[in-house]
């Protein structure tokens, strides 16, 4: 069986200030070439259709069109779609006995209650059944009902709740299409492996989101959304996509692509081909004297969207203005220098002089969603005066 792995559309995302529906429609009737061409059996779509809650009415049409143009293949190609952190579970689910008729299947909430579960789909191919298991995002408090009204501790737990009310027969293929942010350890070595991450990409502070691989266990593959920058965690079989295009600057040296998947018996390795994609305009970075980058502009490449970092030790009179004679989409101009240099040092100074228990009040409201007591208070302050004095 083989099937299209997508993720985090992003539809209605702007790059910088940037509109990017040109960019979205272009990459997506790039992702239909392929359907038509190579036929899969299924397009799986793991979260983040939207980048917004509350979609625009831009962004809703523009899903509209891709879904309408995939679902006019010949013979039919089902499409499998959960929602992400971005997507509004509500919206999402809209329609959706609607949709299936035409093979839209789409999982915007995640089972709350004792007599809901999550939604199967099962196709054939010459091996038998393979069930697609669509697991919608989730934070802990949304599977509170599962758990006798009690929170489960971790994201893992949440997770691990869920899947485990599941009759998931080992036994046969089964597929989790998820949007989580999972780690975990390699089964073959027992490395720790933590996902890389993007600028573009919403993380909570000291990985209290993260999912233990553990999860995945009865699974041939998951297909997983979440991360912008394709990679496997662990295994080869548990993988994020990453997005079809670059959402951010650092994401320039990615190499984006549609992910096709292709599963075998049960036991054989899951094999992945990346086909390549070819965005309308590319996202980069230049670095170097302003007179070098605008002499070194090719003519290909001046639609991209270039991020700058000029090195002049005199600063140039309006650098905008001169790359935007050879650059149409400017994202950002820096100065890297001596100055800039001995500012960012003297700025860094600053920050190592702030009060350390007013530094750590800080992450403890930021963690906890209040302040610290006067007991938290001044244990913290003891905490800080002994290591100050153990430092001594």
């Amino acid at each position: 069986m083989r099937f299209f792995h997508l993720s985090d559309l992003h539809i209605g995302k702007q790059l910088h200030h940037y509109n990017l529906r040109e960019d979205q429609e272009y990459i997506l009737g790039e992702v239909i070439s392929y359907a038509k061409k190579l036929h899969p059996d299924a397009v799986v779509i793991a979260g983040d259709i939207y980048d917004k809650s509350v979609p625009s009415g831009e962004a809703v049409t523009v899903f509209d069109d891709f879904l309408t143009r995939l679902s006019e293949i010949e013979p039919a190609i089902p499409i499998l779609i959960i929602s992400g952190n971005h997507d509004s579970a509500q919206r999402l689910d809209y329609a959706s006995r609607l949709l299936g008729s035409h093979h839209i299947y789409i999982a915007g909430k995640v089972p709350e209650t004792e007599d809901e579960h999550l939604r199967k789909i099962t196709l054939q191919d010459e091996y038998g059944n393979v069930h697609f298991w669509l697991l919608p995002f989730l934070k802990p408090g949304y599977v509170r009902g599962l758990c006798g009204g009690e929170l489960p501790e971790s994201y893992t737990d949440a997770v691990r709740t869920v899947l485990e009310r599941e009759q998931i027969d080992p036994a046969e293929r089964n597929v989790l299409v998820s949007h989580q942010f999972y780690t975990g350890k390699n089964t073959g070595t027992g490395e720790t492996v933590t996902p890389e991450t993007c600028d573009s990409e919403v993380l909570s502070v000291g990985g209290i989101d993260n999912v233990d691989i553990t999860v995945l266990k009865d699974f041939d593959y998951a297909a997983l959304g979440h991360l912008h920058g394709a990679q496997k965690v662990g295994n080869e079989h548990i993988r994020y996509c990453g997005t079809l295009l670059k959402y951010s600057v650092s994401e320039s040296g990615q190499e984006k692509s549609l992910h096709m998947v292709e599963l075998g018996d049960k036991g054989a390795p899951v094999r992945v081909e990346k086909l390549p994609l070819h965005p309308l305009r590319d996202v980069r970075k230049l670095r170097g004297e302003l007179s070098v980058i605008i002499n070194a502009a090719e003519p290909e490449h001046r639609e991209d969207y270039v991020s700058v970092t000029l090195t002049d030790e005199i600063d140039p009179y309006k650098p905008k203005e001169q790359l935007e004679k050879v650059y149409s989409h400017i994202l950002e101009v820096r100065m890297d220098n001596e100055r800039t240099r001995q500012k960012l040092e003297f700025d860094e100074e600053e920050l190592r002089m702030e009060d350390p228990v007013q530094m750590f009040s800080d992450f403890f409201r930021e963690m906890q969603g209040r302040g610290m007591s006067e007991e938290e208070t001044k244990f913290t302050e003891q905490v800080f005066d002994k290591a100050k004095g153990d430092a001594r």
